[in-house]
Order: structure tokens, then C-alpha cells, then sequence
């Protein structure tokens, strides 16, 4: 399973525009590492979107894909104005992990 993340927007929007996004590979990891990306995925996906109450002056927005082996692609987008605490779990372990690569 490969897991990008993209983020956009915020006071940095221009900088984030040019940059690709951030990958992590379940194959690169430790099987336990593996294991917690796989459940972390499989709650943001589940968790139900809260209604999102307008647009935030400046909020930052994350788009993370998931790409299976057989070719299934799941895409979750989520805000800083509106963001599911499963959503924000994995962010942040994506975060953790991506910047310790």
C-alpha cells in the first residue's frame, strides 16, 4: 500500500504549490509501523466527514490517496476548519514518519 499526502492552502499556499506530495510505501516499513498505517487509514476512511462550517481564513487543507495493491485508490480530503479526529491520527503519523524518512 502506498499513502501520499498533499497539503494546500494556508500562508504558505504559493510554496505548497510547487511541492509534490509527501509518500510513504508499507513496504519501506517495519511490519509493526505497517500495521498501525494500515489501521490509521482504514478509521480516517470509515469515520464519518464532519459538515464543514464554511471556509477558514488561512486553514490549511490535506488531501491523503491511498493506493492499494490491485489497483484500488482511496482518496481522503479534510481541513483544518473540519477535520475528523481519525483524519487528524493519521496526519500526524504521516507527518511523523514522512519527516524521520
Amino acid at each position: 500500500m502506498k499513502v501520499s499526502l498533499a497539503t494546500h492552502g494556508g500562508l504558505a499556499a504559493a510554496v505548497n504549490l510547487a511541492r509534490p506530495p509527501e509518500a510513504l510505501d508499507t513496504d519501506s516499513l517495519s511490519e509493526t509501523a505497517a500495521a498501525e498505517l494500515v489501521r490509521l487509514v482504514a478509521a480516517a476512511a470509515s469515520a464519518p466527514t464532519l459538515d464543514e462550517p464554511g471556509r477558514a481564513r488561512d486553514a490549511m487543507s490535506y488531501t491523503i490517496t491511498v493506493e492499494e495493491e490491485g489497483g484500488r485508490r482511496t482518496v481522503l480530503k479534510q481541513s483544518d476548519a473540519s477535520m475528523t479526529p481519525a483524519f487528524a491520527a493519521l496526519l500526524a503519523w504521516l507527518r511523523q514518519h514522512v519527516d524521520q524518512r
